[in-house]
């Protein structure tokens, strides 16, 4: 009982351990995830403030083209995706305005959508988005003083009118060349030099007075206009700048390598929660084999202490039998006397007779009985297995031709080890049974095999009426017999010499009819 609860507190024990190892490992888990999580986001800050740097550079009077910018940008992407895409490869990017929407974006510009920009951060099983802000670029309610960096349409935009219409409010459908107006209503466009740079601004028109009266080049607000756009009134300033104002960066970043670095992480945490359960399981098992172990050691002791004890039983049994069987002889030795006397009367013979007969029995019984409680100390030696078997037969003679028996040796001639003395008795226990069991003018063989491995058996079988499939392990137990003239403790010291040499024995039915007693794993002589 004591063993029991123990059993069940180290069970706990070890399962409460296997959980915290568990816990540990999730939580390990959990701390990987972040720190890659981390890694990404610490890339897109690099990216971002080293593209806010390219922009400020890039920045002439508060403006940049378009056109300027997006080959950095591409060759940015291109860059990361081929030569990062290890530690998170860049799929695309977007600049976006005060409104969060893109500007113009290169990459993989399906990723972008109003949805993905609005989040902030955006997890996909592919891919993740940030929307970082640009530092020193962005203009908040909060804070006016700030430049702004407005991104303005391709120079062949601004020429042909397809986004001058769009981004400075003017009617797209109004055709140029009309009386009064230049470029379909639209101020003229900057103009540019062979190489490309953009030339002194052009004049306002003639009563135009959206121009600082002063000459100045600051509109209300405090924010510094480019030289193009001084003939721009503040409205118009103001609905252009929200529109084209720098405001933000969206990244889309591949999450190849998060997700590797994610799934590797969980194999190792799984890896080590299942070596850790099998570990529990052993250490709990181990634990469980102690414990009976430590149970059939006090089993053994106490069943050491029984065995001393039946020793001890068996030999004061055996002395006792000893001590009996010498009054018996001297009853039975009387009782024959009585019967020779010349005047004994035929009633007293016939007494006499009994009690001889029944004396006899009982000494056999004593006999058996010594036979069995004796010790059997085994005594190895080269033995001819038919020889003895033949020997056996001869001993039974008498017995063989009273009942008209038919006997037989067959099989190999063999050499075997066993004790000499042993063997005989087995052979003389078995061959007695069968011809107890045989009716008169019956057949019983000695049957001598040569196995594998260097090893032999011997079968004695009969035509008697064999013995029940439910009896042929019982009938090696003591004093059980079929026999009315048996001790019953015949095949049970057959068993013991079996066991004593290491040999098994079996009772198997033989064909046509009758039993077969076999001895198998007899040690053949070299």
């Amino acid at each position: 009982m004591e063993l029991k609860r123990s059993q069940k507190l180290v069970t706990g024990l070890v399962a409460g351990a296997w959980l915290l190892v568990v816990g540990w490992q999730v939580r390990e888990h959990a701390r990987v995830v972040e720190a890659a999580r981390s890694d990404l986001r610490n890339r897109s800050h690099e990216i971002a403030s080293t593209l806010g740097a390219v922009t400020r550079a890039m920045r002439f009077h508060g403006t940049v083209f378009q056109e300027r910018l997006e080959p950095v940008l591409k060759e940015l992407v291109t860059v990361h995706t081929n030569a990062l895409v290890s530690s998170g490869g860049l799929l695309a990017v977007g600049l976006l305005n005060t409104e969060g929407d893109p500007l113009f974006s290169v990459g993989e510009t399906n990723l972008f959508s109003r949805e993905i920009l609005a989040e902030g951060e955006h997890w996909a099983n592919e891919y993740v988005a940030f929307v970082q802000p640009l530092a020193g670029d962005t203009v908040s309610p909060e804070n006016t003083n700030l430049n702004p960096t407005v991104v303005l349409p391709s120079f062949h935009d601004l020429t042909n009118g397809t986004a001058r219409g769009r981004d400075f409010g003017g009617r797209r459908d109004q055709p140029p060349g009309e009386p009064g107006q230049t470029n379909g209503g639209n101020p003229p466009p900057p103009a540019t030099n062979a190489a490309g740079e953009l030339e002194s601004p052009p004049p306002p028109p003639p009563g135009d007075d959206r121009h600082p009266p002063d000459g100045g080049d600051r509109p209300r607000g405090g924010n510094r206009r480019a030289p193009w756009m001084r003939w721009m009134s503040e409205s118009e300033f103001k609905a252009f700048t929200a529109r084209r104002e720098l405001h933000g960066l969206a990244l889309v970043m591949s999450a190849d390598n998060y997700r590797a670095i994610c799934n590797d992480d969980w194999w190792l945490r799984f890896i080590i929660a299942f070596f850790a359960g099998v570990s529990a399981v052993g250490a709990g098992l181990a634990w469980r084999n102690m414990g009976q172990t430590a149970e059939l050691q006090i089993r053994l002791v106490r069943a050491s202490e029984l065995n001393s004890h039946l020793k001890e039983l068996n030999l004061a049994a055996a002395g006792l039998a000893h001590e009996t069987r010498n009054p018996l002889n001297i009853i039975r030795g009387l009782a024959q006397m009585v019967s020779r006397l010349p005047d004994a009367p035929a009633e007293v013979r016939e007494k006499t007779r009994t009690i001889v007969e029944e004396t006899d029995k009982v000494t056999a019984q004593l006999t058996e009985f010594i036979n069995y409680s004796r010790p059997r100390e085994v005594r190895r030696s080269k033995i001819s297995l038919p020889a003895a078997a033949a020997e056996i037969i001869r001993t039974l003679n008498q017995d063989i031709e009273e009942k008209k028996l038919r006997v037989e040796t067959a099989g190999d001639t063999l050499d075997i080890i066993a004790d000499e003395q042993l063997l005989r008795q087995v052979l003389f226990n078995l061959l007695l049974n069968a011809i107890q069991a045989v009716e008169p003018g019956g057949h019983i063989e000695i049957f001598t095999r040569r196995e594998a491995a260097g090893l032999a058996s011997v079968t004695v079988r009969d035509d008697g009426p064999g013995v029940p499939p439910e009896r042929r392990q019982e009938i090696f137990k003591p004093y059980f017999t079929t026999h009315q003239k048996g001790t019953g403790l015949g095949l049970a010291v057959v068993q013991q010499i079996v066991l004593a040499h290491g040999w098994e024995i079996q009772c198997l039915p033989n064909t046509p009819k009758g039993a077969a007693f076999r001895i198998t794993h007899l040690k053949l002589a070299v």
